[in-house]
């Protein structure tokens, strides 16, 4: 090995001097998957490495990554970090002034942005960036001010820099312990903070993932989606595929992420649960229209499948009965379904980022796809619990990773030791000091327990638990997930902090839902409309009392509001990871809030 491993760019070029001309990234051009050798990439990063020395770049300088995923996303950050500067990610839908915000916090000295929207979102802001000096955009983009320049022209600037091995000084000096990142939290509550991840931290999670995950190499091929300006996309999606050798093809958008997976067939892949909440929607809604024999057969194999998950998330032998209807089951449902999912060679599907419902979960192990849970914040570089094929259970995020340490506090409170949690939060000491306990245990923020076998369970947000009028604690993320894993429930938010019950936020999904009011003879035009009809919200009102009878009294949704429309981001109700932003919600929606409260008050 020519560079340490004990930071993420040694380990990159290490594998491209081992792997040379063979693919490293393949993006999609002109409708087709274009491939990327490894020495290729090497040779860019280095280029684009020596540009911003050129540029003066110095050691802890910032350098900034406005875009979305994209190869070039990757030479930026490993050219930064290469040459001993820090990177701060900016998640590519965050506006001019969220970018602001960042870019004046951590000081970032150069900019990379993907292209001219981006561009022009932070030259609408440009007065206010004391500390930028450069932009680079990954386009090529004409009339553009002096102070912003091509990839290209800084590639070019790097190959004709006078001294070629300050490259190399610079990457046999980095300190493990240097500052790697500034990953800004998306800001569930608050302005967004800097989390300091050092080289260290990263390469310490990369391993202890690859230790919980071992039969994956060099082989592999990993579909990625989720955006690294993400933790859990960046650590797992991009730095443990390039410690193991694999191949990465980059999903376009989170919206052709089926369309991508049929075509590249991955092996590997790590996702939010929202994704696997749309597939199932979708097979299940599939099975509903198809022809009843089809559909007979469909709710057969489904039923053999739960029958037999247990045994095949353990890899343990099934009894024989089974094993022969499982196998069956297999041949004439799962494996089409896969292949028509473009997963029939998946290996391992992570899930992360948020809670995934036991049904979705059970769903998805029972037909052949190994979906394993697992948990973790930014602030712990993300990763400190998964599921693995050797300790597995459902409805947990699975054992600690090796060298990690967890312990549930007196008041339920999941707190985390090990080598991948944060240095701190970027200038901000007291907000430091306020995440970890005298003690050293970095502070979650997040409700849990532990099981026998040491799988922790998160059973809820502690700032999200909803304390009713009548004191009862109540864990929201529960009962969404049962509300979300119905075929005709897209979204749901849970209400009740200080009232005396229960009410939610119900987002339908309005393809299924429009299909079975053309059935029904209902009509309609729009779907701000469709959720007014009283055949609908009858129709709503019997589903949730259904999916709400294993709860208790004080658990149920007494009342409900059908929404015309999805959350988004650009509405600020969902992260750029896709979580619900409580706060957000509850502001937008105030009014139909007091609305079923109403009675309560008079």
């Amino acid at each position: 090995m020519a560079y340490s491993e004990k930071h993420v760019p040694g380990i990159f070029h290490n594998r491209a001097e081992r792997y040379q001309y063979e693919t490293f990234v393949r993006y999609k051009h002109a409708g087709k998957y274009t491939a990327v050798s490894w020495k290729e990439m090497q040779n860019r990063v280095i280029k684009t490495g020596l540009g911003l020395i050129s540029l003066g770049c110095e050691p802890r300088d910032m350098i900034g990554i406005f875009s979305e995923n994209c190869w070039e996303w990757i030479v930026a950050d490993l050219a930064a970090l290469s040459i001993g500067c820090t990177d701060v990610p900016i998640y590519a839908t965050n506006s001019g002034a969220e970018a602001a915000y960042i870019i004046n916090d951590s000081g970032t000295k150069v900019l990379f942005v993907s292209d001219k929207e981006h561009l022009d979102k932070i030259l609408s802001v440009r007065k206010r960036l004391d500390s930028l000096t450069k932009i680079v955009t990954f386009e090529k983009i004409e009339g553009a001010p002096e102070d912003v320049m091509g990839l290209d022209e800084l590639m070019a600037l790097g190959e004709a820099f006078a001294d070629r091995d300050a490259f190399e000084r610079r990457l046999n000096a980095i300190d493990p312990e240097d500052l790697a990142t500034l990953i800004y939290t998306s800001g569930t509550t608050g302005q967004p903070k800097g989390v300091m991840l050092t080289h260290a931290n990263f390469v310490a999670n990369l391993m202890q993932s690859y230790a919980s995950h071992p039969i994956i190499g060099h082989d592999d091929e990993a579909l990625s989606f989720l955006p690294w300006s993400h933790s859990l996309g960046r650590t797992v999606s991009l730095y443990l595929m390039i410690h193991i050798g694999a191949v990465i093809s980059l999903a376009e958008s989170f919206s052709t992420v089926l369309e991508n997976m049929q075509e590249t067939r991955p092996t590997l892949m790590v996702s939010v649960p929202r994704l696997f909440e749309k597939i199932h929607a979708g097979i299940l809604a599939k099975a509903d229209k198809a022809p009843p024999l089809k559909k007979k057969l469909f709710e057969w194999a489904l039923g053999v499948a739960d029958r037999a998950v247990d045994y095949v998330v353990q890899r343990k032998a099934m009894p024989g009965v089974l094993k022969a209807q499982y196998d069956i089951a297999d041949a004439l449902v799962f494996k089409k379904l896969r292949e028509a999912l473009g997963l029939d060679r998946i290996r391992i599907f992570i899930s992360g980022g948020g809670p995934l419902s036991t049904d979705i979960d059970r769903f998805f192990n029972g037909i052949g796809i190994p979906v394993h849970n697992g948990y973790g914040l930014t602030e712990t570089s993300p990763v400190t619990n998964v599921n693995r094929f050797d300790v597995f259970a459902f409805g947990s995020v699975g054992p600690a990773l090796p060298d990690t340490q967890v312990r549930i506090a007196d008041d339920g409170e999941i707190l985390i030791k090990g080598p991948q949690v944060m240095k701190g939060y970027y200038n901000k000491p007291d907000d430091t000091k306020a995440a970890f306990t005298h003690d050293g245990w970095f502070m979650t923020g997040d409700i849990g327990r532990m099981d026998e076998r040491g799988c922790l369970y998160i059973t809820d947000r502690k700032k999200d638990i909803i304390v009713t009028a009548g004191g009862k604690n109540i864990a929201p993320q529960n009962i969404e997930n049962t509300l979300v894993a119905d075929l005709y429930i897209e979204q749901a938010v849970v209400i009740g902090e200080g009232r005396k019950y229960l009410s939610a936020l119900i987002v339908p999904n309005f393809k299924e839902l429009g299909e079975y009011a053309k059935k029904q003879g209902i009509s309609f035009n729009t779907n701000e409309d469709l959720v007014r009809k009283p055949e609908i919200v009858a129709f709503y009102e019997a589903k949730i009392r259904d999916l709400m009878k294993d709860y208790a009294r004080v658990e149920q949704i007494r009342k409900f509001t059908l929404l015309g429309r999805e959350f988004s981001i650009d509405t600020g109700e969902l992260t750029p990871t896709l979580k619900i932003k409580r706060k957000v919600v509850n502001e937008n929606y105030k009014e139909a809030i007091e609305a079923m409260y109403k009675d309560d008050r008079d």
